[in-house]
């Protein structure tokens, strides 16, 4: 019995999904070439391929750029009072409603910046805030 189990188990685990990994492998290793990526150590792989989860939230404020806005107009100054005091569970659900992620890409915050943009509206109390996630684009109505 151990070795129809331990046959059994060999099979499929390994034999049996031994092809579609081999696909799987050279296609990610053709995006993802070996000699490029054995220099970094694992935990910096892991930033690379899945972003910063500890985020800086005061630098991210400085790289905002304003549309139709200025820095110290009353809107842009209640909603850095607003946002600062959220939790850090709702501040990232804020970053994924801006640009589609709750991480900041690899190459850092430094190089990340989103825009809060005035849309303008007729009537601004009737307008919802909304995002452009391809821009990383807050439409925040005044």
């Amino acid at each position: 019995r151990k070795e129809f189990v331990d046959l059994y188990v060999n099979y499929m685990l390994n034999e049996s999904i031994q092809k579609p990994f081999e696909d799987f492998k050279r296609g990610f290793l053709r995006g993802c070439p070996t000699e490029k990526w054995k220099m970094f150590l694992p935990v910096e792989l892991q930033i690379v391929l899945q972003g910063h989860t500890q985020i800086d939230w005061h630098l991210l404020q400085e790289n905002v750029k304003y549309i139709e806005y200025k820095k110290l107009d009353q809107t842009i100054r209640n909603f850095w009072t607003v946002f600062h005091k959220l939790p850090e569970e709702k501040k990232k659900m804020f970053l994924a409603f801006v640009s589609g992620s709750d991480r900041i890409p690899g190459d850092g915050l430094e190089h990340f910046g989103f825009s809060i943009e005035d849309p303008q509206a007729e009537n601004p109390d009737e307008c919802y805030p909304s995002a452009n996630t391809c821009y990383q684009i807050l439409l925040l109505p005044r």
